[in-house]
């Protein structure tokens, strides 16, 4: 397994993708209401990236059809967007990725819709507090299970809720996936050690049911198999002592969801 090392040049770059990254999901999220569907969003989100000298990481990418991919309820990623309506209860995954100057960002967020249920709001804020426990373990020094450990003892042990294992985070860079894997699942001994300067996604996807998922007829969509609702959030984040930094942003995308009253967040 070879770990990329990122110079401070490279890493300012991946944060610049970063942030046309939150801006575009943030523009997207100021449109979603019930009877929207996910091709308008999608195509706004494309338009937006190019527009401002970005290429979407995701469209074309193992044949992806899309430049963001929306995962609606049980769907836990990889939701290609279509004509459905979304509706009042739903909640949507919201993960993109952004290619600029010659490095990827990659995000992810979860908002609601209307009247959710306590039940999956409560799942979508420990799922994005997870996140934040994660990364405070991205330290130089540590390998890639103490994040890993983090995410899985705080979701399963302390809330009785599953993580994927079929699905991880992953390095990035130059390339949308580098190594190593970053699982949502195992022992803090597991995994590499984790160097200096090293870049990775840390995206916890955490279901509220049963940890077990399949992919729907579309060869792309991952879901619950019991059907119900998942969770996702990502950040991109630069390994480093003492602190890890993160690259990506949530600022302007919480923005828009508290600007926009049809919706809920955590």
């Amino acid at each position: 397994m070879a770990i990329k090392i990122k110079t401070p040049e490279q890493i300012e770059l991946i944060r610049k993708s970063g942030v046309l990254l939150a801006e575009t999901i943030a523009l997207i999220i100021q449109e979603v209401k019930p009877g929207i569907n996910g091709l308008r969003l999608d195509k706004m989100a494309e338009e937006y990236i190019r527009d401002h000298g970005g290429v979407p990481s995701f469209k074309g990418l193992y044949g992806c059809p899309s430049s963001v991919l929306i995962s609606v309820n049980e769907d836990v990623v990889h939701g290609i967007p279509n004509a459905r309506a979304y509706k009042d209860g739903d909640i949507l995954s919201i993960d993109a990725g952004v290619f600029m100057n010659g490095f990827h960002a990659d995000s992810a967020y979860t908002i609601g819709i209307g009247n959710v249920k306590e039940e999956t709001i409560k799942l979508m804020k420990v799922t994005k507090e997870a996140l934040f426990l994660g990364i405070e373990k991205a330290v130089a020094g540590n390998r890639v299970g103490m994040i890993s450990s983090t995410i899985q003892e705080y979701c399963e042990r302390k809330h009785g809720y599953r993580c994927v294992r079929e699905l991880v985070g992953h390095g990035l860079g130059k390339e949308l996936h580098e190594d190593p894997q970053v699982p949502n699942f195992g022992k803090p001994n597991d995994g590499p050690t984790l160097p200096e300067y090293c870049v990775i996604a840390i995206e916890p996807m955490i279901n509220l049911g049963r940890k077990d998922v399949y992919t729907k007829s579309d060869k792309w969509t991952v879901a619950t198999q019991d059907h119900k609702p998942s969770a996702h959030y990502e950040h991109t984040v630069c390994v480093k002592k003492g602190k890890a930094e993160i690259l990506t942003t949530f600022v302007p995308i919480e923005a828009a969801v508290k600007a926009n009253k049809e919706l809920v967040y955590v």
